[in-house]
């Protein structure tokens, strides 16, 4: 506490909180991209500064997301998706101040109980950590997929094909196990490496809400006031607190486990929320608990991804693993010597963390109201900075065309199954968790096959252990709570339908997706590449065949054919394609001039057709985007999309 009390450690990990904010902020930017802007002055820092500064920007960025959340609908970060559901609603009912309250005091709670728990994993967790093995592993996998069953929605049978479709899409590309090709091709090299995080999270989430109040053309909030609801918010956390405790404790257990961290931890918070509920039916509606949880677990999460971090140099997340490269820059060493030798950089990291959380509260409430004063702008004049921000955050993907491509083609399949009322997070979850789910699994049965030629009481002792049969016991809790609890949760409250044909033609094309995506898993020689796909596919086909079978029993006005066009979103005043062909045209503009060069296009006739704004205004909010992002860019040392023109021609940068 001495050290972090200094002077100049304070400056150095209030400078950490204010990158942080900065970055949690802006859609689509997380811990990773914050972390990378910092790597370059990190270099030649004394430890704790350096430490200090690294710290901070990761500590607030679990909080400051929110405000996209809960103001705009938009996921922050892929740690907030969960609290889309419940805080944009309270936002629209004119509560922000209460879902903000609530939010900032359960992301502060969940922030200390994670640097709390990695105080004392220290001493005495590592043995913990130490006994899961490839089975508890898989298990834990299991577990976290259940949760689709609480995010099922009105028809369960749409809940499993939007996991099963995300399943599927998370096996796009060259098969871990022995490196098939499974629904890709050398021809494509984009795909071999398979979609990226970063651009399914921005695709099923931000482009569909970004079109959606887009062709409404009017403000997010009718007025800039948060409410009059700091004080219930706290109110509500403070008669939510055992909710708040238990999910910052399962934030801290998922951060924990490398490779889930903050893409899966909210969902299994709220999942959480909704199973422990005695009333469920106004999640999705604008609960307060439905924030309270995600928030609660989203920041806690950090301390947990710190223990396999700093205890063993395995980072538990994306964002852990630049951390890493940070330590190594400052010339430390993470692992079981550093918990020894070094136990007081240890414990500064840690507390270096709690007080960052501290302050970062402090000044998201500060901040909150200037904020706030964003979402009274219509949004057709925020629209385009909004997607300029998206656009660059999935650009740094593999750095190509394609990664627009792969944005604007997850952001049309996000659309339909918004409009269709497939579950968008069970999507999410099936595409985080697919990879993790095979490898475990092919890992399992290999080394099961071994033991099992020892005796088969070796191979079972092997497969049930304790831990085991605890995860399997909550694996199947969970999925027969969330059976009967899915149509607690939605995405909207309202059920508008019309005529069979939209709905049916959609589901044809998933089905024909499905039915192709089977052949080519059947196609692959290498039995352990062919096993996930071909199951999992076989599988969620079935059910797309078993919900075509019930459309044609069901008459129109059932909810199995929900289509929100038939709704507020068919009485918008713009068109859905109409509005997509703006996002198309400028994907083509950078295909054939390179991204800058479209944007010089794009944005004065976006602002002069749709934003109806005078020249003189088009002009300063054209050159304010262009400027913004080239500045965001040679921040970070990044480039740009280049099209064809670039490959003709050599430009300077930025127009490269």
């Amino acid at each position: 506490m001495q050290i972090i009390l200094q002077p100049q450690q304070l400056l150095y990990l209030l400078t950490g909180v204010l990158l942080g904010l900065s970055v949690g902020v802006l859609p689509g930017l997380g811990g990773i991209a914050g972390l990378s802007l910092v790597l370059p002055f990190v270099y030649g820092m004394d430890p704790v500064s350096g430490l200090a500064l690294m710290v901070g920007l990761i500590a607030v960025i679990p909080t400051s997301d929110t405000f996209s959340s809960v103001l705009m609908g938009i996921p922050g970060s892929s740690a907030s998706q969960a609290t889309v559901l419940d805080g944009f609603p309270l936002a629209r009912k004119g509560q922000a101040a209460r879902a903000l309250s609530a939010a900032f005091v359960s992301s502060l709670f969940g922030g200390l109980v994670g640097a709390a728990i990695l105080t004392v994993s220290v001493i005495i967790i590592r043995p913990v950590i130490l006994s899961f093995g490839l089975p508890e592993m898989m298990m834990m996998t299991f577990l976290g997929m259940s949760i689709v069953a609480i995010l099922a929605g009105r028809v369960p049978l749409k809940g499993v094909i939007a996991g099963g479709l995300g399943l599927m899409a998370g096996t796009i590309g060259a098969a871990g196990p022995g490196g098939s090709l499974r629904m890709a091709t050398y021809d494509l090299a984009y795909l071999v490496d398979g979609l990226k995080l970063v651009i399914v999270g921005l695709g099923i989430y931000a482009i569909p809400e970004i079109v959606s109040l887009l062709r409404h053309d009017s403000p997010i909030a009718q007025s800039g006031k948060l409410g009059p609801g700091w004080t219930q918010g706290l109110r509500d956390w403070w008669g939510n607190k055992w909710l708040s405790f238990r999910t910052a404790i399962i934030g801290v257990i998922i951060g924990i486990i490398p490779g889930l961290g903050g893409s899966v931890v909210d969902w299994i918070a709220y999942g959480h929320a909704v199973q422990t509920a005695k009333n469920r039916e106004s999640f999705g509606k604008g609960d307060i608990r439905g924030v309270i949880a995600p928030e609660s677990s989203n920041n806690a999460k950090e301390g947990g991804g710190l223990i396999p971090t700093l205890m063993f140099g395995i980072p538990g997340s994306g964002s852990m693993a630049v951390f890493l490269g940070g330590i190594a820059l400052l010339g430390l060493s993470p692992g079981p010597h550093m918990v020894r030798q070094d136990i007081g950089i240890t414990h500064t990291i840690v507390w270096s963390l709690a007080l960052a959380n501290v302050m970062g509260t402090v000044l998201c409430i500060a901040l909150s109201r200037p904020i706030a004063q964003i979402t009274t702008i219509r949004f057709t004049l925020i629209a385009p900075f909004l997607l300029l921000v998206i656009a660059f955050a999935a650009f740094q993907s593999q750095q190509t065309l394609w990664d627009l491509v792969a944005l604007v083609g997850i952001g049309i399949l996000g659309i339909f199954l918004r409009r269709f009322d497939y579950s968008r997070p069970a999507f999410l979850i099936g595409f985080v968790l697919s990879y993790q789910a095979e490898n475990f699994t092919n890992q399992v049965v290999q080394v099961a096959r071994v033991r099992f030629h020892r005796g088969i009481e070796v191979g079972l002792e092997y497969i049930f252990s304790p831990i085991t049969m605890v995860l399997l016991v909550l694996t199947v809790v969970s999925i027969f709570l969330g059976i009967r609890q899915a149509k607690s949760i939605r995405e909207s409250q309202d059920t508008p339908t019309g005529t069979k044909r939209a709905p049916v033609i959609f589901l044809l094309a998933i089905t024909l997706y499905l039915a192709f995506a089977v052949i080519n898993a059947w196609t692959i020689t290498r039995l352990s590449d062919k096993i996930f796909p071909l199951s999992v596919g076989i599988a969620t086909l079935l059910a797309s065949i078993a919900l075509l079978i019930r459309m044609r029993a069901k008459p129109e006005h059932d909810d199995v054919f929900i289509d929100h066009e038939q709704g507020a979103d068919g009485m918008a005043a713009h068109g859905l394609w109409s509005t997509l062909a703006w996002f198309l045209g400028l994907l083509l503009l950078s295909g054939i001039f390179g991204f800058v060069i479209a944007l010089i296009l794009f944005l004065p006739a976006f602002f002069y057709v749709r934003g109806g704004v005078s020249w003189l205004h088009n002009l300063a909010y054209s050159l304010a985007g262009i400027a913004f992002i080239i500045f965001l860019a040679g921040l970070l040392g990044r480039d740009f999309p280049p099209g064809l023109l670039q490959s003709f021609t050599e430009l300077p940068w930025p127009f490269r």
